[in-house]
């Protein structure tokens, strides 16, 4: 090279990985821009993060193919999208393109390895000679960290208590202000502005064929996990998609042994089925998507492990003892992040050698991968899904559509009327055809799905091994939006959209007042704006007629006044929402925003507080966070009308015996971290006390999933959690959409569709115990009699039958409302957001 560019031991006084050393975001940006400096190092700021750091992405290539940067990245569009692309085009695309390989690092920003190996890399492929030909054939796409918050978070307090007893600790919130760990479960629904980046970089512009995402695992397993997944596999999936995994994986293996890097696993531990991460939604878009995991250490300080320690695999290696795809067991002894830099900077070196050596036969494949799937969505039932145009909530469906568009997924609208199985449907219908090149991703999201139950689905002793996150993502489901699925060929005028178009919004003149649809989650936020300004907000206590229809009860009534109307026809464009004119009379009370308090821990975090936060950021619902001392402190009614506790485990609630509830749920292997006293949180008896207090006095207790278990035991609720001792090969039921009877009449239910699915994870199931004042419990939701899945894995259904899945019972002169589901979860479920917002109005 010309330019002088200094290694990363030389920028940063450390070899990266070393002892006790981590290197600080904005210094690794700083780095990068010296690589910027290299005409074979493009550095581009993408935007910033949540909380307003830099979020860069690194070009990585030789000086020549540095000056057709762009016309390589046509090049790998077209490959990926065939559809009416010259076959003379996509000759050259294969014979003078470039494979493309993504390159995520530390998205879970205490697996520091990624971002700390990613400088070194980087300086090596533009410095280092024997790096030529990979330059040559290669264009890599970085992003040294996915997570740039949570990396400032993790090493500013690793550097805090460096050489005290709690060195090594992870941070004991959130390492991201809203979704911690569950950063990595947005790969669908992009709320969060990191995802929507990386996925516009993935979806909308490049398309690589090989992705790699660079996580940690535990400690006391294979030092190494790289692909190819394990069984089972999405047959979804083209058959090359997993193949080229074992063409990466086979080689980085290789590179690792030789390199004296023992104890690499692959075909075990994380399976080969759909979730909603960035590591394995590409492999649905036909893009080699891979992760690999690497053994933790306490972040930059060494571990000690014994040989005795090492444990085998919950999937692919039930011991810790040589086999295929295990072939050189680690034999114990001291762990650092200089061995997890070391193995991940191999296994980078494997994936770029593998799409240098087999170039042209990889960038085929993308071609007929694609092809493939649109040629079977032309063929192959379901050949659509029309996305029917009467919708309980109608800004549902774009939401879903948009959804579906930000990751490359075509959405079309009919011209003219046309005729599917038999339907008729209007001009100006939206359909997702099946025959485009994400297919395999199309037919995951919105077709019906049943668990394939096998050999892969359980232990030898029976005893369900269920899959890592839910067992169907059927996102549709998850927002009430009615689809009809196409089982036989069609025909009509259709345009592909570039952009989905929100409805404007409009204001009716109107004498009276105005009236806003409770069916429409948006008119939420509308109201909150107008309560914020101090402007008169009621809702109908009952339904009104108007000539547009009938507006049920819940409905939000907007008295007239003096310049009001110019305030709604902002806010009716803003959020996409009509008010239409009042009649005269209405039944109605006034409304107001209610003091909001939700308790949030330490221990690590949790994701579903986050999460919650961020949902009611979005709708404009104030809250403050409540800790362990504020609800100690008591007299919580003179400051809050409702307080939510999110879902939770009850001993992560009280404070009281984590280390035996984390060593019962992840069976063994699990090192509790040595949390500073300030961070071991807890209510403990006494905040039990006021938070039966508060609920006495008048008070709501919103408890979401788990949390209900809290409330049931320490507030002494004649409820029963019917779950709570079922053995988990009796019933079984990890993340899938089921039907449940609505109460309508409830105010809690107010706006909720009469066929309203739930998500539900392992939650609770509830009875009431009988009592003398039974009406003083509020059954809102319920279970049917039968035939209750919609879509994932249920087994055990009899345990659900006429039982209650949401409940109101009165405490004094208060309530507390049981979920047994979490009706925000991660911000998706647009369906029963309603079941929350509700409660948050008085």
């Amino acid at each position: 090279m010309s330019l002088d560019i200094p290694s990363p031991e030389d920028f940063f006084g450390h070899v990266m990985g070393a002892d006790r050393k981590l290197v600080r975001w904005d210094r690794v940006v700083e780095y990068f821009m010296e690589l910027n400096k290299s005409p074979m190092v493009k550095v581009t700021e993408l935007g910033n993060s949540t909380e307003g750091n830099p979020f860069i992405v690194a070009f990585i290539t030789s000086e020549e193919n540095m000056g057709r940067l762009e016309e390589i990245r046509e090049m790998s569009w077209r490959l990926s999208h065939p559809k009416g692309v010259p076959v003379e085009e996509i000759e050259r695309a294969v014979s003078e393109g470039k494979t493309v390989v993504a390159m995520t690092m530390s998205i879970h920003a205490t697996e520091v390895g990624g971002t700390q190996m990613a400088p070194e890399l980087a300086w090596e492929l533009v410095t280092l000679p024997e790096n030529r030909e990979i330059l040559d054939n290669t264009v890599l796409v970085m992003v040294p960290c996915f997570n740039p918050d949570g990396q400032i978070m993790v090493t500013d307090f690793y550097e805090k208590y460096l050489g005290t007893e709690y060195e090594g600790c992870s941070p004991p919130w959130l390492y991201h202000k809203y979704t911690g760990h569950d950063n990595n479960r947005d790969a669908i629904h992009n709320k969060m502005v990191e995802s929507q980046m990386v996925s516009q970089l993935l979806y909308k512009e490049w398309f690589p064929q090989a992705y790699i995402d660079y996580h940690h695992m535990g400690s006391y397993g294979a030092r190494f996990y790289i692909a190819p997944f394990a069984n089972p596999v999405d047959d979804k999936v083209d058959p090359l998609v997993w193949t080229e995994q074992e063409l990466y994986g086979g080689l980085t293996h290789v590179l690792l042994e030789e390199a004296g890097k023992h104890g690499v696993e692959s075909a075990a531990t994380y399976p080969g089925e759909f979730m909603p991460t960035f590591n394995y939604v590409p492999c649905w878009h036909n893009i080699c998507g891979m992760l690999t995991e690497s053994a933790s250490a306490k972040l930059a300080t060494p571990l000690y492990i014994h040989y005795h320690q090492l444990r085998g695999s919950r999937r692919g290696r039930p011991e810790y003892r040589t086999q295929m795809g295990f072939p050189h067991p680690w034999m114990g002894g001291w762990w650092r992040l200089w061995d997890i830099v070391e193995q991940q900077k191999i296994s980078a070196y494997g994936t770029l050698k593998a799409a240098t050596r087999f170039r042209g036969l990889i960038l085929r494949n993308m071609y007929r991968k694609a092809s493939g799937a649109i040629i079977r969505g032309a063929e192959e039932p379901p050949y659509a899904f029309v996305i029917k145009p009467e919708q309980h909530d109608e800004l549902a469906a774009y939401k879903l559509m948009k959804t579906l568009m930000d990751v490359g997924v075509e959405v079309s609208r009919s011209q003219r009327e046309f005729v599917a199985d038999g339907v008729s449907y209007p001009r100006g219908t939206y359909v997702v055809f099946a025959a485009q090149q994400c297919r395999p991703y199309v037919v995951s999201l919105l077709k019906r799905t049943f668990y394939h139950l096998g050999a892969f689905s359980k232990y030898p002793d029976g005893t369900p091994v269920v899959p890592y996150d839910l067992s169907t993502y059927t996102v549709a489901e998850f927002s009430g939006v009615r689809l009809h699925e196409i089982e036989k060929p069609f025909e009509g005028n259709f345009e592909t959209l570039t952009s989905i178009r929100f409805p404007r919004g409009s204001v009716e003149e109107a004498a009276n007042g105005w009236l806003l649809d409770v069916r429409v989650n948006d008119g939420f936020e509308a109201v909150n704006r107008l309560l914020r300004k101090g402007i008169t907000v009621h809702r109908l206590t009952e339904p009104a007629s108007t000539e547009v229809g009938i507006f049920s009860a819940g409905s939000f009534y907007i008295p007239k006044a003096e310049g009001l109307q110019g305030e709604l026809e902002r806010l009716s464009k803003r959020c996409h929402i009509s008010f239409e004119a009042a009649p005269a009379a209405v039944k109605s009370r006034p409304v107001k925003m209610l003091r909001v308090g939700m308790y949030q821990r330490y221990w690590g975090g949790n994701a579903d507080e986050g999460w919650t936060r961020f949902l009611l950021e979005q709708y404009k619902f104030r809250h403050k966070t409540l800790r362990d001392k504020d609800i100690q402190r008591g007299k919580l009614a003179k400051n809050y009308d409702i307080i939510i506790l999110p879902s939770d485990a009850t001993e992560l609630i009280m404070g009281d015996k984590i280390e035996e509830y984390y060593e019962k749920r992840r069976g063994g292997g699990f090192t509790m971290p040595n949390y500073p006293p300030e961070y071991r949180s807890g209510v403990g008896e006494e905040g039990v006390e006021k938070l039966k207090e508060f609920v006495e006095e008048g008070g709501t207790l919103l408890c979401f999933g788990e949390s209900s278990n809290f409330a049931i035991e320490k507030l002494g609720l004649p409820v029963r959690n019917v779950l709570k001792d079922v053995k988990n090969t009796e019933f079984v039921c990890p993340g899938s959409t089921l039907h449940v009877d609505v109460d309508g009449g409830h105010p809690l239910a107010w706006g909720i569709q009469d066929d309203l699915l739930i998500v539900f994870r392992h939650h609770p199931a509830f009875e009431v115990k009988p009592r003398v004042n039974n009406e003083e419990y509020s059954v809102v939701l319920s279970y049917p009699d039968k035939h209750i899945m919609e879509s994932g894995w249920l087994t055990g259904e009899e345990r659900l039958s006429r039982k209650a899945a949401m409940v109101e019972a009165k405490l004094g002169k208060g309530r507390v409302v049981l979920y047994g589901f979490q009706p925000q979860m991660r911000a998706q479920p647009e369906a029963t957001f309603k079941l929350l917002f509700n409660a948050l109005l008085g």
